[in-house]
């Protein structure tokens, strides 16, 4: 009996063990899925990190091609003002000339009835 008891419990012992390795395997397993994973991520910020970094350095570029177009536009704002300085004078001299004209018919049909000439 006491033999049978021996056996049985070296049955429970090895038993005890396989499950405590099977269980030790199986996390092992799992923190090394977590570690797969972090690393992973790791490489993934990195990455998006350099992008980033790229997206930086044109945005930065682009600041700065933006500035020099606001300097040069700030050069044309005097030549933009006298471009409309032009438009308004050339729009009030198209009135003038436009009453000149009708000034210049009203005279001519009153020295056709005056000479009474036939309008041509």
């Amino acid at each position: 009996m006491a033999s049978g008891k021996a056996t049985e419990n070296d049955q429970l012992a090895a038993s005890l063990n396989d499950l405590f390795t099977s269980v030790s395997a199986m996390v092992k397993g799992e923190l090394q899925e977590t570690n797969n994973v972090l690393e992973l991520l790791e490489k993934m910020n990195v990455r998006v990190a350099e992008e980033y970094q790229g997206f930086g350095d044109v945005a930065s570029g682009l600041r700065v091609f933006v500035e020099q177009l606001k300097s040069k536009s700030s050069t044309f704002d005097d030549y933009v003002q006298q471009l409309d300085a032009i438009e308004q004078n050339v729009t009030e001299f198209e009135a003038v000339i436009s009453m000149l004209d009708k000034y210049v018919s009203l005279l001519e049909s009153k020295m056709q009835s005056v000479y009474q000439i036939p309008p041509a």
